[in-house]
């Protein structure tokens, strides 16, 4: 047992842990990281990046098979899921050196284990050969993560029952594939198998796919992947899975009934569970609620010197939250004084094809609100850009409070739209009105033009419909 002094430990280096770090150590801080797998934590290593990757050659594929509509002849392309799970694990492997790179530069003390909470502002770390060593700190900031739910009926047996991080490197692509959840990593795990060839059937518990989403992105998301093939059951349960046989029977209740399905995967996607357990928590008197740590808005809990950030606090569980939690956490303890984080204006981003990206009120939402509601929407149907690149599936969607002019929320489902949701997110921050994006000039043609003419007919002055 030796000890060592920081004025910042960070336990967990995932993209709340790691940035934490980063900015710490740019304020001048001395920093240490903990981690007791991979740098860069599961968005890295095994969510945000990997899966991307994992999609953009699905994406190619696509564009490859419908190469005919671009006037170009392919002939017998086939995808080798071999090759694209490896080039999905050799970009997160880049990344993670990546990270490790960045440590290096900001001179933060790498410490790899699992590290505990202690009494006294320590955290004890054991390593991979058991051995423990005790740090101290100023300032512990928690940046532990989650990990794929359970449901407790329907166990992940990591074989025929999966969850998100065997999806990503399967030995072989299923023929079948059942999909519980259709939040983003269930629709996007759906959209990488069905076009890669694997019969896809998504079960989702709500009345809508996508049920954070606005309804009509739900809906239009819904018709296209019926279109392509994939079968759909809402306000559907999954009720047992026997895993006994060469494959899965997989009993479903659904408004129709009782169905059963026979697949050869279950793909678990319910959902995220913070990982609480075992990093002190109880002993040092850390409070927790339903499953998450107990903060203020800079994210200290009720014990001095120990934070929390990330998907182990109450918000989105979001790689960009948690970042943006990460960075005012640490220049609250530097003496700045940073604005509170709003949740209000978080982009959500889900990267099928089509894309989703949200951000703000849904119109149901902004509704019950008692808001009174300009609406304007854009189809890609009627975007020169859209027609061009043969995406002319999807539109923009927009709502403006009619008293004021507020930007109240944005939906979108289409082509490139999870870049251009930051525009949306920088005009809400700067409170923006619908009149000024209207007078923005857009660059044509392109996508984004769509936001400014699903403003303008928000305010009947839409000259593209």
């Amino acid at each position: 047992m030796s000890a060592q002094h920081f004025q910042v430990i960070v336990v967990g280096s995932g993209p709340g842990g790691y940035v934490a770090a980063i900015r710490a150590a740019q304020l001048g801080l001395k920093t240490a990281i903990v981690e007791k797998a991979e740098l860069g934590g599961v968005c890295l290593n095994w969510g945000c990046i990997p899966t991307k990757a994992l999609l953009k050659s699905a994406q190619v594929f696509e564009y490859i098979s419908h190469a005919k509509d671009y006037g170009i002849n392919v002939q017998d392309a086939q995808a080798d899921f071999g090759a694209i799970v490896k080039r999905s694990r050799d970009v997160a492997n880049g990344m993670s050196k990546g990270i490790d790179f960045l440590m290096k530069k900001n001179k933060i003390e790498k410490i790899f284990g699992f590290g505990k909470l202690q009494k006294g502002k320590k955290v004890e770390v054991t390593d991979a050969q058991g051995t423990k060593t005790v740090y101290s700190a100023d300032h512990i900031i928690l940046a532990t993560g989650g990990r794929a739910r359970e449901l407790p009926n329907i166990a992940i047996d990591k074989k025929k029952v999966i969850g998100y991080r065997e999806a990503m490197v399967l030995d072989k692509q299923p023929a079948s594939m059942l999909v519980m959840g259709s939040g983003a990593i269930g629709i996007e795990f759906a959209y990488f198998y069905h076009t890669l060839g694997t019969k896809v059937t998504i079960v989702e518990f709500m009345p809508n796919v996508v049920p954070v989403e606005d309804e009509e992105i739900s809906k239009q998301l819904e018709k296209t992947f019926k279109k392509a093939g994939m079968e759909i059951y809402t306000s559907s349960t999954v009720e047992a899975v026997d895993t006994s046989g060469a494959g899965c029977k997989v009993k479903v209740k659904t408004p129709q009934g009782d169905k059963v399905f026979e697949v050869d995967i279950v793909l678990s996607a319910v959902g995220m569970v913070a990982n609480l357990e075992g990093i002190g928590l109880e002993e040092v008197g850390v409070k927790t609620e339903k499953g998450k740590v107990l903060v203020d808005d800079f994210y200290k809990t009720n014990i001095e010197g120990v934070y929390a950030i990330g998907d182990i606090v109450k918000g989105q569980a979001l790689a960009h939250v948690a970042s943006a939690e990460g960075i005012i956490c640490v220049e609250k303890i530097a003496g700045h004084h940073p604005e509170p984080l709003n949740y209000n204006n978080i982009p959500g981003c889900t990267y099928s094809n089509p894309e989703i990206a949200s951000v703000g009120l849904t119109e149901k939402q902004a509704k019950e609100q008692g808001y009174e509601v300009k609406i304007g929407k854009f189809p890609y149907s009627a975007s020169g850009k859209a027609s061009a690149a043969g995406a002319k599936e999807g539109f923009v969607k927009v709502i403006f409070d009619a008293k004021y002019g507020e930007w109240l929320g944005a939906h979108m489902i289409g082509a490139n739209v999870t870049e251009m949701i930051a525009e949306v997110v920088v005009a809400r921050k700067l409170e923006t009105t619908g009149h000024e994006i209207i007078k923005a000039v857009h660059p044509h043609p392109t996508m984004s033009e769509a936001i400014m003419e699903a403003s303008a007919a928000a305010y009947g002055e839409v000259i593209h419909l």
